[in-house]
């Protein structure tokens, strides 16, 4: 076994890149085969196999009389050795559907194109058998009905049969398989009583022509048996004593492969009492001239010496019986074939695509096809010698195979084997010859034309020929897409109820006048024939519906078994039903101990009543371990013919419950931990922006120190030479006035001076100098007003760095900072400057930080300024002259001790989102370099903080803006 250990997928191995290929291509696109027959529907089709001697041994025994047991007793014997060969190769590759073929392959995997011609060889064997059988039932239906005067549509009944076996076979295998077996059984047993009876009779009955023929007369009347007639007749003898190997054909989806196996063993010996016991009947029993090759004729005349009156009835039976059976398995066999082949990759993947309920789409619509073809040669003899050749040659090949294999644990006998190939190969060219070489030809030609059809198959576009058009097909309808199959199924029965009616009424009409053995032929061919036809209406109608139906209980029996959670039936009563493997783990009592008790007893919180209970609710139970569970319970009512149950589902929720806990424990402690997590970090921003403030504030203050350090020392500095220069003016300008007097004096006493002296003065202009230097004298004491002005606003501006609040006038610093922004005021070229409208209210001295309020007053002012400038550039210069930018500083107190500065504007205005962020730190709208975000955010400081007082804005986009800033004084 292990030398032989060949997958069953032959392209793994095969020395064919290609072949390889085309085998993974092939399983990627086919569906698994799901084990649905039984060993009896196995059985059943395995000994369906013996019945084809009913179609050749009549034939043989009118051509070659006692001489034809010379060639079954041969083909017995190998018949033997190859169903027990068989059945190893089954033991080896359990697997593997279609059976004798694809061992075939298996065994000549190194040769793809002979292993593949023999399948489709044996193929065509038993795709022959349908049409040959409908041929066979069609004149036994003739000749029963001629002599009643009854005419019968040939062709019709020829492919009515040639279809009935189809038409069932497309619901699925089960049915098939069932029907098969009904009828197999008792045909087996009539066939195996015609044997033993008959031979029993020959060899006991009184009036028995003697067991042995007489004295050797009818063997020395008839010409000896040469080679090439045994030849041609052993060559038909194959197409029925080899056929008896077709249960290896269905190990592949049988439920117990091993138990289909042994059918081999089993047909193996029944060869014996069939072919060679109903063989010698035949010889003994059927020899009247009149009889010829008719089946019917030779089986009666063979069967009434020990039947009697019952011969024909039987006869007739074991024919219809034969054909029907072997059709309904050839039906079976062949897509398996077909199957195998494809998903091993020696055909087009199409062919390996079945259904959940075992319906070979693909396969059986190819066998439909051949089968007709056949029919349309519609001669027995020609259908089975061409369909025989290539059958011969797949059994020449097996024998190559074995022989090839010697030496392996699974091979039998290889040198039998290859002696077997030798004396087939003999028998193929010799016996084919003798029948007639252009079936030979036809024959040996079939097969390729078959693989040429793949070939096509594999290549067209055609959505038929691709797999996915199939599996389409295959699934189950919905309701949606037929609403009214039921009407369907109803409107089809009582069609052929009422045709079934009338036909029987016409038939009984004409059967009145006719024998009682025509009688009961046409009663045993009507019967059979209305099994299968019924069948194959309740496969199309009411059948699908009840195997959905016993499918859905065997899932929901497998779900019941397999749930995780416990499931419970109780009656009405609250009483255990029954209980599935859950159950027992979740209340740690075996299921035998809980059926019979009361529910409500062990869930002690529900009502007596399950009608009472709600639909879902949490229980407590305690095991008997001692161990509380929590329970989520959910019950629901269903309709049972003699009472009513209710199911409980009862789930485990114990792990969920303490999750619950814990979760809610976890979060209450995220709900603190978060709610201190946002405390703290809503303090943290607080400090943050404090801190950046407060950096802000710092680093400002710092600056601004240092540049009112920096201009307090440059006041200082400027301001002693500056009033060294005030004082010594006055004195210059008297010094000039006594010099300007005394000139003017000598003027008048010496009006005419020397010449040189007339020249000197003319050169030095002395008449412009005494006009002019007094009047420079008082430009010079402008120019140092000027400066000591400058110098007292910048002492003023320069008080920031003071610590301590100091009562000041607030319209100093005003003006310091007017002063310092005097150049940005004044007008440039063509465009006017900037008016300072000026409404200042009696105010006292008031006490605060002058510097600081000054750096305020400068942000406020120099914001207004640009805002001007920026809403200068939008307009022309006609337009700022006629609306020239103005800002207006108002200063009043109200009652209330209250200081109010108003500084507004008339430029851009200020838009209401921009407002609400107008004082947070480092917030500007101006472009970056040009501002830092800190002014406004720092004089807002100042005010509000540092004075205790508001800052607002009142603006409009387009209307300018408002600065109010508003101090409280003190009393």
């Amino acid at each position: 076994m292990v030398e032989l250990n060949i997958n069953t997928t032959y392209s793994q191995k095969s020395n064919s890149c290609a072949d390889v290929d085309k085998g993974k291509l092939n399983r990627r696109f086919s569906q698994r085969l799901e084990a649905s027959l039984s060993p009896m529907e196995s059985w059943g089709f395995g000994l369906s196999g013996l019945l084809l001697w009913l179609g050749t041994a009549p034939s043989m025994h009118a051509e070659l009389g006692p001489k034809a047991i010379f060639v079954w007793l041969p083909g017995a014997i190998v018949g033997i050795m190859l169903n027990l060969q068989i059945k190893r190769l089954g033991i080896q590759w359990p697997k593997v559907s279609g059976g004798t073929p694809n061992y075939t392959t298996r065994l000549l995997k190194s040769y793809p194109g002979l292993a593949r011609y023999a399948a489709i060889g044996y193929l065509l064997g038993w795709v022959s058998v349908p049409p040959m059988n409908a041929i066979i039932l069609t004149d036994l239906i003739e000749a029963t009905l001629s002599p009643l005067g009854i005419s019968c549509p040939v062709t019709l009944l020829r492919i009515g049969f040639t279809l009935l076996p189809f038409l069932v076979a497309f619901s699925g295998t089960r049915a098939l398989g069932i029907l098969h077996s009904c009828f197999v059984f008792p045909a087996i047993g009539l066939l195996l009583a015609f044997g033993i009876q008959g031979i029993g009779w020959l060899s006991l009955a009184s009036d028995s022509p003697g067991f042995f023929p007489s004295s050797g007369l009818e063997i020395q009347n008839l010409p000896p048996l040469n080679f090439v007639e045994w030849a041609k007749w052993f060559f038909i003898a194959v197409y029925a004593v080899y056929g008896c190997e077709t249960a290896s054909s269905f190990v592949a989806d049988s439920k117990n492969p091993r138990v289909t196996l042994r059918c081999l063993d089993f047909a193996a010996w029944l060869i014996v009492p069939v072919y060679l016991g109903g063989s010698w009947v035949l010889m003994q029993l059927a020899n009247a001239s009149e009889i010829g090759n008719n089946a019917f004729l030779n089986m009666v005349g063979a069967a009434k010496p020990f039947w009697g009156e019952s011969a024909s009835f039987l006869v007739t039976f074991l024919i219809a019986c034969g054909c029907l059976l072997s059709s309904a398995t050839a039906v079976s066999n062949s897509p398996r074939i077909l199957y195998q082949l494809a998903i091993d990759g020696y055909l087009s993947p199409v062919f390996g695509v079945v259904s959940r309920r075992g319906v070979f789409g693909p396969g059986l619509t190819f066998t439909l096809v051949l089968n007709l073809v056949c029919l349309m040669w519609g001669d027995v003899d020609l259908v089975v010698m061409i369909a025989g050749t290539g059958y011969l040659f797949s059994m020449l090949a097996i024998h190559l195979g074995l022989w090839l294999r010697r030496g392996k644990s699974a091979v039998l006998w290889p040198l039998w084997s290859g002696g077997f190939f030798v004396v087939e190969a003999i028998v193929l060219v010799v016996g084919g010859l003798a029948w007639d070489w252009k079936y030979l030809a036809i024959g040996l030609l079939l097969p390729i034309a078959i693989l040429a059809a793949d070939a096509a198959v594999r290549s067209l576009k055609f959505p038929p020929f691709h797999p996915s058009w199939w599996k389409e097909r295959h699934r189950p309808l919905s309701q949606e897409r037929m609403p009214d199959f039921v009407l369907v199924q109803v409107g089809v029965l009582i069609f052929l109820i009422c045709s079934a009616t009338t036909i029987g009424w016409a038939a009984r009409a004409k059967l009145d006048s006719a024998s009682v053995e025509n009688y009961t032929n046409v009663f045993v061919l009507l019967l059979l024939t209305s099994a299968f036809v019924g069948v194959a209406i309740a496969c199309w109608t009411s059948l699908p519906q009840v195997t959905s139906i016993i499918e859905a209980g065997e899932k929901a029996e497998h779900l019941f078994k397999i749930a995780l959670d416990a499931i419970i039936v109780l009656d009405e009563n609250c009483v255990i039903l029954q209980a599935n493997p859950a159950t027992e783990l979740l209340f740690g009592v075996k299921n035998e101990n809980l059926l019979g008790n009361r529910l409500n007893q062990i869930l002690l919180d529900l009502p007596d009543v399950p009608e009472r209970w709600p639909s879902r609710s949490e229980q407590i139970v305690t095991r008997g371990d001692g161990n509380s569970r929590f329970l989520e319970v959910a019950i629901s009512g269903r309709n049972n013919q003699e009472r009513q149950e209710y199911v409980v589902l009862l789930r485990d929720i114990t792990k969920r419950k303490q999750t619950e806990v814990e979760l809610r424990q976890a979060l209450q402690i995220k709900e603190e931990l978060a709610a201190t997590a946002t405390a703290q970090a809503q303090q943290l921003e607080r400090t943050l922006r404090q801190l950046q403030q407060t950096q802000a504030q710092l680093i400002q203050a710092e600056k601004m120190s240092s540049l009112s350090q920096l201009v307090g020392g440059i006041a200082h500095e400027i301001n002693n030479p500056i009033n060294f220069i005030y004082g010594n003016i006055q004195y210059a300008k008297q010094y000039a006035q006594d010099l300007l007097y005394l000139l003017n004096l000598y003027k008048y006493y010496y009006p005419n001076p020397v010449p040189e002296l007339q020249v000197e003065i003319e050169d030095k202009e002395v008449d412009f100098l005494v006009e002019d230097f007094p009047k420079l004298l008082d430009s010079m004491k402008v120019g140092a007003d000027r400066i000591r002005d400058i110098v007292l606003s910048l002492r003023n501006f320069s008080r920031l760095d003071e610590a301590e609040k100091k009562r000041v006038d607030i319209h100093e610093g005003i003006e310091s900072a007017l002063m310092f922004l005097h150049n940005r005021l004044k007008a440039k070229g063509d465009y006017p400057g900037i008016q300072v409208i000026k409404e200042y209210g009696d105010l006292p001295k008031i006490e605060c930080y002058a510097g600081q309020l000054n750096q305020v007053f400068m942000n406020l002012l120099c914001n207004a300024i640009d805002s001007i400038n920026e809403y200068n550039k939008q307009r022309s210069l006609a337009e700022i002259k006629a609306c020239q930018g103005r800002i207006a500083i108002r200063t009043f107190l109200k009652e209330n001790n209250r200081l109010f500065i108003r500084i507004a504007d008339n430029g851009l205005g200020i838009a209401d989102d921009v407002q609400r962020k107008l004082f947070d730190p480092f917030f500007t709208t101006k472009p970056i370099g040009q501002g830092t975000g800190m002014g406004l955010a720092i004089s807002y400081q100042i005010v509000v903080r540092k004075h205790g007082g508001k800052l607002h804005c009142i603006s409009e986009p387009g209307k300018g803006a408002e600065f109010v800033i508003e101090i409280p004084i003190c009393s």
